[in-house]
């Protein structure tokens, strides 16, 4: 076998080694050598070189790249290298994942964001661009402002020690080069050199410096050795390739360079000083991973440096030079030195609250005063608030927490020192903070950050799932919210002006106002010996809500300045009546506010508590019975079918045309919280239930009208629903309850129409969720049991010549004084045409009322008139007479009008009176079509 393939060999002993050098090479060996050296090359590399070494070495040239267009102000040549740079780095995830992203990547990011900043500050520099360098400078700030979001940690851990990321960065390069470069690494000087002399083999192998440097011929002794021992390095383990020292690399290339290439001896110098950059740090890597495996601390330390940025423990040396005297005015100034990080890119947001935490901690700990404490602590609350710069974004639990626990610790404060006075008026230079006679002066306004810790809580609640346990836990901090209110209520009280006062009583009543009393209803109802606790004692004892509701809502009638505070504390007052059913209050209150004609100026929030007061008034009206009242004030929001919207309990599905994103993320931040929301089912229930006990009376009154109005659209197209069935089943839901329910009214059944309303399906979904549940099923069965009465003296009356009352009242379980009170109205009303027997307790039916065949032959009348006219019509557009036309329109307009209340005022014989004439008729065509 050739001497050749021995060598070729892994395994290869030192004296073959020293053996090849000695022997001289015939000159023709030189192209077998290649051609065989170049597939021991592609092996070499197929074994050392890994994918962390590929994917590292071509981000350190495309950051090389980069920093060069940096150098030379090509913009358009940076932002497309960044591009592919973020392509590679995409490319590189599994990796970055494993090792943790590279220092010297984000030193990139890090100094590419500070370079286009201070380019795009460059006004005149702007201007001298040309038009595709301005335009890359717009694009690539915008990407990588963009883009460093997501390393905002690790490039403010680079800014604040640039000098160690900088020197781990250049370890981090040479390393990843070191591993890479085992078939350039010792060679990569090699390489070039026998590129110069044979171009078809770019780089050289372990293999093909060991052949070349077997053709110097004559080497001294040291070179020789130093050959020997790397031979000895590169044969024992690929891995180890590049653990040569660098006066082995420099010794071996510089033979090399003398024997083939003696001009090109300064072009291979930079590299031979690379190479031995390249050499030390794949040492220091293999000494840092055999120290990770026997756990070294050092290493440890390391990586928790790069990963988690400088611990802010160590900050705090440095947050003042040693020997520093600590006093208020250098406490301000380190203060706005935080404060300027505030708001701008790249800022950790939690290191700078953390910071003033501990700015904080000094100053109490040098006795600095109260003053510049509370001045710390505002600046604290308001950078949790910013912690989320998003507005959508609500507050993280832990920073919910902290934000309570300062605002205690702030209101702890000012009750325990009176000297402390603060407010938006006092400005920065007349502050003052150092302990003096004279009181502190602190700019700043506890109130709105009261009122943002309010609106967050809010977010919170509106953004979390409301059947999971975390809404019941998110639930318990109202108390300490409330706490914190009503804290801050008593101190304004004493030092604030009357308009923060107002202010503070609304935040107080919108935490009330939707709330039921239930201890306030148990002492009305004489239950107040049922709580056995010595809690609930002492709240039962405490001031309703109904007083407190009063005093707070009269002070802001009387002292605010702002409609706006005004009119919600008004609906609330009147949301807070109507659900402890004081229905009168809450009306009078409704009818002197004038709320109902301007209400629609209002901005949405108002509007959204205006509709949940018109709701809570008209339930407080079913309540109470009062039918027709509960009807009117539920018209307007069940006839829209948007009442989950118009309430703000959730937004229904729409095209985009309507509403587009923005819009909808703005309707989202109204929507009101789980907690607060009403049953939109027992809404409804009541609703129809109104329309029903309204409807159907009126129906059979006018079951001939032929233009007969709808009292309540929304309980017409239930009933056409129900009707439209082809197999009518025992009903299932609400509504289906409702309309088999009015069906049996219709009938005059009574006791059919009660066991649709009032059963056990019935009372789980929509009656037992009433405060006083029985009465109001008590309510309701008389209600049904007086509008069946109407109903069936309306359907059967031209059955009957006389019935008898006493017949009635036992038909519909009534009493006779009210039979007598119903049929009385009714006669008066001209609803009934009927008599009185006073000695026989009898109602005697008056024949007025037309037959069903004289009502068919009047609609038929009405029907040919309408024909008539409309022939007419046509015939006067033909002949031109518009004259005629316009003015029999009008004429007939008005006796239509005419006839119309002739009818509904007066009674039968008039209506048909009136019913023939013309203007009448044809507008009732035009309405049956």
């Amino acid at each position: 076998m050739s001497r050749f393939f021995a060598t070729g060999s892994d395994s290869e002993s030192e004296e073959s080694s020293s053996a090849d050098e000695i022997t001289p090479k015939a000159p023709g060996t030189t192209f077998k050598q290649s051609l065989l050296l170049s597939d021991d090359e592609e092996d070499t590399k197929r074994v050392v070189r890994s994918a962390k070494d590929k994917r590292f070495e071509e981000l350190t040239n495309l950051i090389k790249t980069i920093r060069n267009a940096m150098k030379i102000r090509d913009m358009a040549k940076c932002l497309e290298e960044f591009e592919q740079l973020c392509r590679a780095f995409l490319k590189s995830k599994n990796i970055v994942d494993k090792e943790g992203v590279p220092s010297f990547y984000i030193r990139l990011l890090a100094d590419l964001e500070d370079y286009l900043n201070q380019l795009w500050e460059d006004k005149e520099g702007k201007k001298k661009m040309n038009k595709n360098n301005a335009k890359a400078l717009s694009t690539l700030r915008q990407k990588i402002r963009k883009y460093n979001r997501d390393y905002e940690s690790e490039i403010a851990a680079y800014k604040e020690n640039p000098q160690e990321s900088a020197d781990e960065e250049e370890e981090k390069e040479q390393g990843d080069s070191g591993s890479s470069s085992d078939s350039d690494g010792e060679g990569g000087d090699d390489g070039v050199s026998a590129k110069s002399f044979l171009k078809k083999k770019p780089d050289a192998s372990s293999e093909a410096s060991k052949f070349l440097k077997s053709a110097k011929g004559s080497g001294d002794e040291s070179s020789s050795s130093d050959d020997d021992d790397d031979e000895e390095d590169w044969g024992s383990d690929t891995v180890d390739s590049g653990s040569e020292s660098s006066d082995e690399g420099e010794g071996r290339s510089a033979s090399l360079a003398v024997v083939f290439l003696k001009k090109a001896q300064d072009a291979d110098k930079p590299s031979e000083k690379k190479l031995g950059k390249k050499k030390k740090p794949k040492k220091k890597e293999r000494l840092e991973e055999e120290a990770e495996e026997e756990g070294g601390e050092e290493v440890e330390g390391g990586w928790e440096k790069v990963k988690g940025g400088v611990p802010l423990v160590k900050e705090k040396p440095k947050m003042f030079a040693k020997g520093t005297e600590i006093n208020v005015p250098v406490v301000v100034k380190k203060l706005n030195e935080i404060l300027q990080a505030r708001g701008k890119k790249g800022t950790d947001r939690a290191a700078q609250i953390e910071l003033l935490h501990a700015l904080a901690a000094i100053a109490a700990e040098n006795n600095l005063g109260q003053g510049i404490l509370v001045k710390i602590k505002f600046n604290i609350i308001a950078s949790l608030y910013d912690y989320n710069p998003n507005l959508a974004a609500f507050m993280k639990a832990d920073m919910w927490k902290k934000c309570l626990d300062c605002i205690d610790e702030l209101l702890d404060i000012l009750f325990d020192n009176n000297n402390i006075f603060i407010g938006e008026n006092i400005a920065e230079d007349s502050e003052s903070l150092t302990i003096s006679e004279q009181p502190f002066r602190v700019r700043g306004c506890v109130l709105t950050l009261v009122e943002r810790m309010d609106e967050e809580f809010t977010k919170i609640m509106q953004n979390t799932d409301p059947h999971s346990q975390e809404y019941v836990d998110n639930l318990k901090d109202e108390g300490r919210v409330c706490g914190i209110v009503d804290r801050l209520l008593a101190y304004l009280e004493n030092k604030g002006s009357t308009e923060e006062i107002c202010r503070i009583y609304l935040r107080r009543i919108m935490h009330t106002y939707y709330k039921f009393d239930y201890k306030a209803h148990r002492r009305s109802l004489g239950l107040q010996g049922e709580t056995k606790s010595e809690q609930d004692q002492e709240e039962s004892e405490g001031e309703d809500s109904a007083v407190i509701m009063d005093r707070l809502c009269k002070f802001i009638y009387a002292k605010d300045r702002t409609d706006r505070i005004r009119t919600c504390a008004i609906l609330c007052h009147i949301y807070h009546h109507a659900l402890h059913s004081r229905w009168y209050q809450a009306r009078d209150l409704m009818l002197m506010s004038h709320l109902q004609d301007n209400i629609q100026h209002a901005d949405p929030p108002v509007q959204i508590l205006y509709n949940r007061t018109m709701v809570q008034l008209g339930i407080c009206a079913f309540r109470q019975g009062m039918i027709k009242d509960a009807h009117n004030a539920l018209l307007d929001i069940q006839s829209s079918g948007r009442a989950k919207e118009l309430l703000g309990q959730g937004l229904l599905m729409r095209n985009m045309q309507e509403r587009n994103a923005e819009q909808e993320k703005i309707e989202k931040r109204r929507q009101v919280p789980f907690h607060m929301h009403i049953n939109l089912e027992l809404l409804e229930c009541v609703y129809l239930v109104s329309a029903m006990l309204l409807e159907i009376p009126y129906m059979a009154a006018h079951e001939f009208d032929a233009r007969r109005r709808m009292i309540s659209k929304q309980f017409h197209h239930q009933l056409r629903v129900g009707e439209r069935q082809p197999l009518l089943g025992p009903p299932e839901s609400m509504r289906e309850h409702v309309v088999a329910a009015s069906k049996a009214m219709k009938m005059g059944d009574w006791r059919t129409c009660h066991s649709f309303i009032i059963n056990e399906k019935m009372n789980s979904k929509v009656w037992d969720l009433f405060p006083e549940t029985q009465r109001v099923r008590e309510m309701l069965v008389r209600k049904i049991q007086e509008e069946s009465l109407r109903t069936y003296l309306f359907t059967y009356s031209s059955v009957y010549d006389s019935i008898s009352m006493e017949t009635l009242s036992e038909m519909f379980e009534l009493e006779i004084p009210t039979v007598h009170s119903i049929i009385s109205k009714m006669i008066i009303n001209e609803e009934l045409m009927a008599s009185l027997d006073q000695p026989t307790q009898t109602v005697v039916m008056h024949r007025t009322e037309p037959t069903s065949l004289q009502n068919m032959a009047l609609q038929l009348a009405e029907k040919l008139g309408s024909l008539v006219e409309n022939n007419e019509r046509v015939f006067d557009l033909k002949q031109g007479v518009y004259g005629g036309y316009f003015n029999r329109d009008q004429k007939g307009g008005y006796q239509q009008k005419q006839g119309g209340y002739q009818r509904d005022q007066k009674g039968g014989y008039q209506q048909k009176q009136g019913g023939y004439q013309r203007g009448g008729y044809r507008n009732q065509n035009q309405s049956n079509y």
